[in-house]
């Protein structure tokens, strides 16, 4: 059958193919590239609609980049646009990490690969801290909103209250301060319109809503059972039969209650996963999870992946019997799946509903206010990664609901917090990219190492 738009089915899967292999750089460059292909070169979608699209998958949780993707796929061709775009979205990371994952865990006590490994860890250290101040720049134009980010990341380096708690709460104080006619977080959301661009009616999807987007109850009840059965039964089996001493049941219920509670981001998502993967299961080290965000950088798709690099380590040291090697590709997998599967069923439920509210003031200041409070929540991440890469010695210090992590100051590795100064200063001040730093740093802790 043909589409309306005119375009054609298998055009767009080598559109969403290139769009996955060139998808560098974190959700910002990913949502760039996407941009850049579907509203300036294809014009397929318009700049309102795009944005539209993205400001509601900035409030669900999970990769923004990838349910973006997920989105646009659904409105060009339906459920089958939808899991084509986000399960292509997805793949070549998904494909790189395990093979990274493999390498580290054969590779990584050899001298050149920890030497760059070294250097990788200060360029992370680096790429969070200056995702702080790209995101803060656009998201704190003023005191209400700067007061929601400090506020956030009190709560969580000071205070340690859960991080879904944060989030949530920023966003329905948003959402309670427009409907008390408060100003100060109106207008959320990425990019800008300009007088040059493209608008919906010019598109080749248009203006008007799609037909698919007006299906009744019964074929949303319908898609939403067949991917929570997808999701869930899994999950229901491992916990059931996994054996008591791997991590498979671990795995799939910590990654599930992930992908329900984490909003903001990948780098708030990562603030939440690795601590707890450090701190409360105890599957890495604070060094290891800096290297898997390293190579979750240095590869194409979101970097959320990273969270595969995750389950494969605790798998691996907690196989329940299987060869360790195995059973870490197994933990990997199983990551991605309960990780991502939920991403459709977010999008698939909620995107006919959302078309209807192009418009709506409350969601607009609702995610204002997540993106004000996502601030503070990467920070308290840049903060942990620096303490824990820069430090050998770090305790916790507790004086009643105050939990304060000080460092030995004698315990500093200074070619380490020389180098992340150094890959800082060469991003925001030189406007040196992601891999070009990751690159030079590996380089540099060669030199060093």
């Amino acid at each position: 059958m043909s589409e309306p738009h005119g375009i054609g089915f298998g055009e767009a899967l080598r559109v969403w193919t290139r769009i996955a292999l060139l998808s560098f750089g974190g959700p910002a460059g990913q949502i760039a590239v996407m941009h850049r292909i579907l509203v300036d070169e294809k014009k397929w979608i318009g700049e309102e609609r795009f944005l539209h699209a993205l400001n509601f998958c900035m409030m669900l949780p999970g990769p923004e980049a990838q349910q973006l993707a997920t989105y646009i796929g659904w409105l060009l061709h339906r459920i089958k646009g939808g899991l084509a775009a986000g399960i292509l979205f997805v793949l070549p990371g998904m494909i790189a990490i395990m093979a990274l994952s493999w390498l580290y865990i054969l590779a990584a006590d050899a001298p050149p690969v920890a030497a760059m490994l070294f250097g990788i860890k200060a360029a992370v250290v680096a790429i969070v801290f200056q995702a702080v101040f790209r995101i803060g720049r656009r998201a704190l134009g003023n005191s209400p909103r700067r007061a929601v980010a400090a506020a956030a990341f009190l709560a969580l380096f000071l205070f340690q209250l859960p991080f879904p708690l944060v989030v949530l709460t920023a966003g329905l104080g948003g959402w309670l301060a427009e409907r008390a006619g408060v100003t100060a977080f109106a207008g959320g959301g990425h990019g800008a319109h300009h007088a040059d661009a493209l608008r919906d009616a010019d598109s080749a999807l248009g203006a008007e809503m799609p037909d698919h987007a007006r299906q009744g109850p019964g074929n949303l009840a319908a898609t939403a059972l067949i991917l929570l059965a997808l999701w869930l039964a899994p999950v229901a089996l491992l916990i059931a039969f996994a054996p008591a001493d791997s991590a498979f049941a671990p795995i799939a219920t910590f990654f599930s209650k992930m992908a329900m509670l984490t909003f903001g981001g990948a780098y708030a998502v990562l603030a939440w996963v690795g601590q707890a993967a450090v701190e409360q299961y105890h599957w890495m080290t604070p060094g290891e999870m800096l290297d898997g965000l390293g190579l979750a950088e240095s590869t194409p798709g979101p970097l959320i992946i990273v969270t595969q690099y995750v389950g494969f380590l605790a798998a691996y040291r907690h196989p329940g019997g299987l060869d360790p090697l195995l059973a870490g590709t197994l933990g990997g997998l199983l990551t991605t799946w309960v990780t991502f599967v939920p991403c459709f069923l977010w999008i698939f439920l909620g995107a006919p509903f959302i078309e209807r509210l192009r418009h709506n003031a409350a969601l607009a200041s609702a995610l204002a206010t997540i993106s004000a409070a996502v601030v503070g929540v990467i920070l308290n991440l840049a903060c942990w990664f620096a303490l824990h890469y820069w430090f050998a010695q770090v305790q916790d210090r507790r004086w009643g609901p105050f939990h304060l992590p000080l460092p030995d100051p004698a315990s500093i590795d200074w070619p380490a917090a020389i180098l992340s100064a150094a890959a800082l200063i060469a991003m925001i001040r030189f406007g040196r990219g992601v891999l070009t730093t990751l690159a030079g740093c590996a380089l540099a802790g060669l030199a060093v190492r």
